[in-house]
């Protein structure tokens, strides 16, 4: 329809109201009215049609594809924002027409139809990033793990922040050019988007260099976080705690301070045993030739026993050693027979992994005693089978202690006390 035509019908009430009587600017304000009325309620209409025709030809289309992108640029509404456009060219179109008595308002429409036409197109953009992430998401295995939601995040920060400078310069006319504009916007949103800034700055770090993924096993003890990532995003990281608690932690304290990451111990071969038995001083000793043959019952540590009675009995012999005081010449000692059980023990045990580095050693004394500890890797890393085979070793060993004389060292409870003091009366 032409321009001229069209005004000419938008005129037609206010001609029929002067004809009748009523003043000019009554006339011409009713038929405003009208003319609006019948507009909006005309670009409802159009716009509840259009928008089910769009959704449901998306929906057919993609229930054909073979894809899912269309499935999920349906999930985030992006067939209902396009549907918005054709309503909103309808009424772009007519404003001229509607409002050509009163230039003030016509412009005003104006304005409020670009304000809308931006928002609209961040809300499109908007549904199309959020249908790129989840698609690599859920679709594509090598993103599952990435921080995609963070630089979504970024790019509709950006396309808020130049949606923004359109709503100023719309509204005011202000051109935002000059470097001097440019520079207090810079401070503005630097100061306002500090933690985001600093957030994205550390994302790509963690993405980069792979410091952190989506369901990695941290340990942030600052944070009091234990358990795995389920959610990186601009601004914070989310942990579900072994307690099934969650903590939020900013992205950028990745970055700024230590945390365990527990994926190198996932990835490798095995997980490890460190743990330390601690051995009452004075129950250590030489073994006399009896208790050495008491030993030799033990069938781990028979063969060991033996070719080591042999070497230290070579030796004394050479020597001249006079063994009427056991501490003359080599002798074996109770605690040291039983570090080369543990290890043999260790060695025969079949959840533990014995390509990696395996060894039972003294640490320095304490006042505890002297801790022996185990340092071994097991096969399996899951957490709940970790603990079995750790507690199944340690039940063992504890258990074997008193076989070899020795005694683990104990903190005095009140039955020792109360003991003692029986004894003294």
């Amino acid at each position: 329809m032409e321009r001229e035509d069209l005004n000419l019908y938008a005129c037609m009430l206010r001609e029929y109201l002067m004809e009748v009587g009523m003043g000019e600017t009554w006339a011409a304000v009713l038929n405003m009215v009208l003319n609006t009325l019948i507009v909006a309620v005309l670009a409802t209409f159009l716009d509840i049609v259009f928008r089910k025709i769009v959704v449901q030809l998306f929906k057919a289309f993609s229930d054909k594809t073979t894809t899912t992108f269309d499935d999920f640029l349906v999930k985030s509404n992006f067939p209902r924002f396009i549907a918005h456009f054709l309503p909103l060219s309808i009424v772009w179109y007519l404003i001229p027409s509607l409002f050509q008595d009163f230039p003030n308002i016509e412009m005003g429409m104006y304005k409020i139809a670009q304000l809308y036409l931006v928002l609209l197109c961040v809300l499109v953009f908007r549904s199309i990033l959020r249908t790129t992430n989840n698609y690599l998401n859920f679709s594509k295995e090598k993103y599952s793990d990435k921080p995609l939601e963070s630089y979504v995040q970024v790019l509709m920060i950006f396309a808020w922040g130049v949606a923004i400078f359109f709503f100023v310069n719309i509204l005011t006319g202000y051109n935002i050019k000059s470097l001097a504009t440019l520079g207090a916007a810079s401070a503005v949103i630097l100061l306002i988007f500090k933690d985001t800034i600093l957030g994205f700055v550390a994302s790509i770090q963690v993405s980069v260099n792979d410091i952190v993924r989506i369901g990695d096993w941290i340990t942030f003890s600052k944070f009091g976080a234990d358990g795995y990532v389920t959610e990186i995003n601009l601004a914070t990281v989310r942990v579900q705690n072994f307690d099934n608690t969650f903590t939020t932690i900013p992205t950028y304290s990745l970055i700024a301070d230590s945390f365990q990451n527990w994926r190198g111990m996932q990835e490798s071969e095995g997980r490890r045993i460190k743990r330390s038995l601690f051995i009452k001083q004075n129950s250590i000793r030489f073994l006399s030739s009896e208790e050495l043959e008491d030993l030799k019952k033990i069938q781990l540590i028979a063969p060991y026993i033996e070719h080591r009675e042999k070497d230290v009995l070579k030796y004394n012999r050479a020597t001249e050693a006079d063994k009427s005081l056991l501490i003359n010449g080599r002798n074996q000692t109770n605690l040291g027979i039983f570090r080369k059980y543990a290890d043999a023990f260790l060695h025969e045990n079949p959840a533990i992994n014995k390509d990696l580095f395996l060894m039972v050693r003294h640490l320095a004394p304490t006042d505890k005693g002297i801790p022996l500890e185990i340092f071994c890797f097991c096969y399996d890393k899951r957490w709940e089978n970790y603990e079995h085979i750790q507690a199944d070793i340690f039940d063992h060993l504890i258990s074997a202690i008193p076989y070899f004389g020795l005694e683990l060292f104990e903190s005095p409870t009140g039955t020792d006390f109360a003991k003692i003091s029986l004894n003294k009366q």
